[in-house]
């Protein structure tokens, strides 16, 4: 889930290249993926997402909030793992194609090729955790944990927590990041007008049909859908990083999670998934278990047998501070950048 992004359009540029071509301390290591034209299961998974969420809004009414609410929280965070499948490049070969499957926002406050632009700069693994490098770091400098005022350091402070993180963490970070976009609209960011003049295009069609079709409060919509959708894709991100002089003991693995495994597309198995970025999401459990004793290895045993032991270990304790532990993430040769 992209927090922040870098301010330079240059970088941003860079970022939308194709994951290959994303510079990686680990990229070369990786496997390499036979790429189909066209991938079945994630067009069939692409397909289902969509079709159940028009017929989940078309029938909500006659659906009972103990189906409606789960289901559609569900159906927004599988979505998001789908968008997250698209952006490496899935499910065809045709960078039209996936970018149309992806760019159907049914969260509605996240541009896709914002996220896609975010994510594969977080994919510069030499600076994951690094709180000003890696977009998606939940870590800040020591220089801007000075700056905040007491109310944020209070609501980032509470979302250390797993239970902070899913009650507080959707206001947070769609709160935090609609500012940040809407500030750099309002200095003259080109890039960023454009990419919200195609998202707000998608969004007009969406909000016609929740409201003229569907008949269904916008209102409902986020707070019954969307919020507990975002809250949902937290849990897979609130532990699959943490700040470490390693590059590659900074990302975790959460085993034995069959249903939340599914919804997230397998990224529970995240340092396969780095090391292996273009690997379409049916095909990393059989690569992690056949990789499974080296990839433990390399990531210095940041192993979790279950989403069920992050909860008992962080629903009311603290996984990480909120400051970097270094003030920033090192470098691959072991230096230390300038803030």
């Amino acid at each position: 889930m992209m927090l922040h992004e870098d301010d330079g359009e240059a970088n941003l540029a860079v970022a939308e290249r194709p994951a290959a071509v994303v510079p990686s301390t680990r990229a070369a290591s990786g496997p390499r993926v036979d790429r189909r034209a066209i991938e079945w299961p994630t067009m069939g998974l692409s397909a289902a997402i969509y079709l159940s969420w028009a017929a989940l809004t078309y029938w909500h009414a006659a659906l009972p909030l103990w189906i409606l609410v789960p289901v559609g929280s569900w159906l927004i965070a599988w979505h998001s793992s789908l968008q997250h499948e698209i952006l490496h490049g899935h499910p065809t070969r045709w960078r039209v194609v996936n970018g149309f499957l992806g760019a159907i926002p049914l969260s509605l406050w996240l541009p896709f090729r914002s996220y896609k632009i975010s994510h594969l700069t977080h994919h510069r693994d030499e600076r994951l955790t690094d709180p000003l490098d890696d977009p998606e770091s939940l870590y800040w400098t020591p220089a801007h944990w000075r700056t905040l005022g007491p109310l944020a350091r209070l609501f980032i402070l509470a979302q250390s927590v797993l239970l902070g993180r899913l009650v507080l963490g959707p206001a947070w970070t769609i709160g935090r990041y609609l500012y940040e976009q809407g500030r750099q609209i309002l200095t003259g960011r080109r890039m960023v007008r454009s990419i919200w003049l195609g998202h707000l295009a998608y969004c007009a069609a969406l909000v016609l049909w929740l409201t003229l079709a569907c008949q269904m409060s916008l209102v409902f919509y986020f707070f019954a859908i969307v919020y507990p959708g975002t809250s949902l894709l937290l849990v897979r991100s609130f532990a699959e990083h943490k700040a470490h002089g390693g590059v590659c003991e900074r990302t975790a693995i959460v085993e034995n999670a069959p249903i939340l495994g599914l919804l997230f597309l397998y990224n529970n198995l995240h340092a396969a998934h780095h090391q292996a970025p273009n690997m379409p999401w049916y095909q990393i459990p059989g690569w992690y278990r056949r990789n499974r004793e080296r990839l433990v290895a390399q990531n210095g045993g940041l192993v979790y047998n279950s989403y069920l032991e992050i909860a008992r270990k962080f629903l009311l304790r603290p996984h990480a501070a909120p400051q970097h532990p270094l003030g920033r993430a090192p470098y691959a040769d072991g230096l230390m950048p300038i803030d």
